[in-house]
């Protein structure tokens, strides 16, 4: 190996080194302040190392401390029921992912692999809705699920965007439209229907890509902040995003208990870091199968 080919290696390593840096310095920081006494933190603020470390900010986060042993530390006498908030967000995160991505199987086979007039006009149409900026349909929403009296109930959250994705019927059809004809074929010989062949035999081989596509769009609903903010105010279906910003602007104290936020925060962002560390593979591996540029 030549020196320009080592130089060259050794300046592709060094850039890739300072980007990972500056992608898990945020986490780190995270982990820092989750570990530091609140009163101390604004002593040395500065600091890389957590400043005076203690659990006390996980206990605050979790409920199992006292109000003196959080006075001490210099929390926040605010209050969060994080179990509650946790589960909320899994209803609704894992409500909404199902029904995304069934019904968005459904219509990508119709477009990918039947055949019918108007089929392509239809599917442009539907493309168009990737050009639609989401908050412009955030109030007719909001005025529908009024209507329907669904306000502070799941139904309320999901139901807007439960049957319809565009982005999720073109990545799953671009995926259906490589697919071999030859066993859909045999199953139609054989007497098969559309339906028993869609979920015979179709969906089963895109697994795959479904797969990503639950991934995505329960981490995209995770973290969904402004639409359940609009249509709930009621703590039993709170989110875990709705959960941490009460918590945040509720201190009753001048400074803000940062410690309690931030263990609050890196529990609530556990469940996707673990999901990404179990099905990243698969994620970018799915990803090229579409043919996706």
């Amino acid at each position: 190996m030549n020196l320009s080919m080592k130089l060259g290696r050794g300046v592709a390593w060094g850039y890739l080194i300072v980007v990972l840096l500056i992608t898990i310095f945020p986490f780190y920081w995270i982990v820092r302040t989750a570990l530091s006494n609140n009163f101390a933190m604004s002593t040395n603020p500065s600091s890389l190392l957590p400043v005076h470390f203690t659990w006390g900010p996980f206990k605050r986060a979790l409920g199992l401390a006292t109000p003196a042993e959080a006075a001490e530390e210099g929390g926040s006498g605010a209050k969060i029921d994080l179990a509650l908030a946790l589960w909320n967000s899994i209803v609704y995160a894992g409500l909404l992912t199902l029904c995304t991505v069934v019904f968005s199987a459904l219509a990508a086979y119709a477009f990918a692999r039947l055949q019918w007039k108007g089929r392509d006009v239809v599917f442009g149409v539907l493309l168009t809705a990737l050009m639609v900026p989401s908050v412009f349909t955030l109030l007719p929403n909001f005025v529908l699920m009024k209507d329907l009296g669904l306000l502070n109930t799941f139904g309320g959250m999901i139901l807007p965007a439960a049957f319809f994705s565009a982005f999720n019927i073109f990545f799953l059809r671009q995926f259906m439209l490589g697919l071999s004809n030859e066993v859909e074929e045999a199953a139609i010989i054989d007497g098969a229907g559309p339906l028993r062949v869609c979920f015979r035999i179709v969906l089963p081989m895109s697994i795959a890509p479904m797969a990503t596509l639950t991934l995505l769009q329960f981490i995209t609903t995770w973290n969904d902040y402004f639409w359940p903010l609009l249509v709930t105010n009621d703590e039993s279906v709170r989110p875990l995003t709705l959960a941490l910003a009460v918590f945040k602007q509720s201190s009753p104290q001048a400074s803000l208990d940062w410690a309690g936020l931030m263990a609050a925060t890196l529990v609530a962002a556990l469940p996707m870091l673990l999901l990404f560390l179990v099905f990243g593979r698969r994620l970018v591996n799915s990803i090229g199968f579409t043919g996706i540029k």
